[in-house]
């Protein structure tokens, strides 16, 4: 499928590899999905072994989208999500969030992962306010200029724009892909990122031997980027407080009583503000 093509445009043929892992399902097996295969799961394993208590991590993520997204529409009044990399409907999916607020908060998920695009298809068919598109996330212009996105974003209005746990598969620049993002944006719009990260302390050696075993996946080279990498990516955004923080430091539903287990130092997220 091309990646000007949607996926309302019908089905289209597709191969779904089982041999190889794929970055969508092993995340759907941490979330204790049902979309994954044994290779999946074999990852998984793998994962958890260089980075115990990896699927905490994968939860932390997912619950710091929740509530990010919560914010936005209820505190914020954003009524349309562009969401990048959206991967597998295993948990707590945007749309359910924000329409939960907002009946008719519009959102459009990008993806080019072809088991996500098969439940994409599905996910069509829950209301007329959510829609998929396939692009590849890391090239902005097909994503801007895609057809499903420009008949149900407006680009007039504020847009909370998400790439959770996404950009970490980007090889290069992935500052310089957001900026095209950003650009395109009106003022008053959001921006929410998380990343795998390299924290430079004792965990350093953790991140690395996960990002190792994250690389055999089906999206490529995973990569720990530290905080002067990463913070970049927020140029010219008002970032919210509490700043670029882990996941599991964003606001929290409340007050943690013992300390981050290690595989919690290594991904970070922050909701920033397009003045």
């Amino acid at each position: 499928m091309s990646s000007a093509e949607s996926a309302e445009d019908g089905p289209a043929p597709m191969h779904i590899d089982t041999t190889k892992p794929s970055t969508a399902r092993v995340y759907d097996a941490a979330l204790g999905g049902k979309d994954n295969y044994a290779v999946d799961r074999e990852m998984l394993a793998q994962l958890n072994a260089a980075a115990p208590e990896v699927m905490q991590a994968a939860n932390e993520n997912r619950a710091f989208l929740v509530r990010v997204c919560r914010y936005l529409a209820n505190q914020v009044g954003i009524e349309q999500f562009l969401d990048c990399g959206s991967g597998l409907p295993t948990a707590e999916n945007v749309h359910q969030v924000v329409q939960r607020i907002n009946p008719d908060a519009r959102v459009v998920y990008i993806d080019n992962d072809p088991i996500v695009l098969a439940h994409g298809r599905a996910l069509l068919e829950e209301n007329d306010r959510t829609h998929f598109a396939a692009a590849d996330i890391f090239d902005p212009s097909a994503v801007l200029d895609n057809e499903v996105v420009q008949a149900h974003i407006d680009f007039t209005q504020p847009v909370a724009f998400l790439q959770l746990a996404s950009l970490h598969f980007c090889a290069d620049d992935p500052a310089g892909v957001m900026r095209q993002y950003v650009d395109a944006l009106p003022s008053g719009s959001y921006v929410a990122f998380s990343h795998a990260f390299d924290p430079e302390n004792e965990y350093h050696e953790m991140a690395m031997e996960a990002a190792e075993v994250m690389s055999s996946g089906s999206a490529g080279r995973t990569n720990f980027r530290t905080r002067a990498e990463l913070e970049p990516i927020l140029d010219g955004l008002d970032v919210l407080e509490p700043g670029l923080v882990y996941v599991a430091d964003w606001w929290p539903s409340g007050p943690r009583f013992g300390p981050l287990l290690p595989v919690q130092h290594l991904i970070v997220g922050a909701l920033a503000r397009k003045p």
